[in-house]
């Protein structure tokens, strides 16, 4: 008996689905951070670090600190 693949069960549900990605850097993030700097004096260096493995918490972080939405935020990224 063979397997059908033609309808694979889907994958299991991570709970990541639903969310939206906090802003899709692209580029150079040294630029972005700079850019970044200059539109909103508040944000310090600190705030911008990166640390491989925690760009998701990076970004959600600076988006809080600036009360922004996920989409307003996305947006401002999108536009550097």
């Amino acid at each position: 008996m063979t397997e059908d693949t033609t309808n694979p069960t889907p994958a299991p549900a991570t709970g990541k689905e639903n969310t939206i990605n906090p802003a899709p850097v692209k580029g150079n993030w040294n630029e972005q951070k700079g850019k970044l700097k200059a539109k909103f004096s508040t944000l310090t260096d600190s705030d911008l670090h990166y640390e491989n493995g925690k760009k998701d918490e990076m970004l959600t972080k600076i988006q809080n600190k600036l009360g922004k939405t996920k989409e307003e935020f996305a947006a401002i990224v999108a536009a550097l």
